[in-house]
């Protein structure tokens, strides 16, 4: 109600034609360490969601591992904040993965097509502003992410009959 309308838009939608070079950047290194360090931890993550006694029993200090993990996912949201926006975020967090789900038979295939259909819908999503410039690209990177599920729920139920 206090804030003026086009900052609320922005800050809920996001803005990628107001990102400058150094946010660019900004944003490519801090991806980058955010998935170097989750590689480096990935195992131990990965062990500690399964069994976290067991975990323990490994000398894993589960607790850390979280910790770490949680503050990565936070920066990562914190960044695309500022491209799609507040409302957006949450969705890119969860779609992708859910996407992955539909199709991944083990957890490799699963965090890599995570990734792979999160930068499939960005990259879709920003190329779709061309086609429609009246509309933000944070609602069509959305959009392209939706289609990705469309059609890994279409894959994997069409997997599911010829079983």
């Amino acid at each position: 109600m206090i804030i003026p309308e086009i900052e609320l838009v922005e800050a809920l939608f996001g803005s990628i034609t107001e990102v400058v070079i150094w946010d660019a950047v900004a944003a490519a290194v801090v991806s980058v360490v955010a998935v170097l360090l989750t590689r480096a931890i990935y195992k131990k993550l990965v062990l500690a969601m399964i069994s976290e006694d067991l975990a323990i029993s490994k000398g894993i200090d589960v607790a850390k591992t979280n910790l770490l993990y949680l503050f990565l996912v936070s920066v990562v949201v914190a960044v695309g904040i500022k491209i799609v926006g507040t409302l957006l975020v949450g969705f890119l967090v969860i779609v992708p993965a859910i996407a992955a789900r539909n199709l991944s038979p083990n957890m490799f295939k699963y965090t890599l097509l995570s990734a792979v259909f999160g930068v499939i819908s960005a990259f879709s999503g920003v190329l779709l502003t061309s086609y429609f410039p009246d509309v933000p690209p944070g609602p069509l990177v959305v959009f392209s992410g939706i289609a990705i599920f469309a059609v890994t729920i279409i894959v994997s139920w069409r997997k599911k009959l010829t079983v």
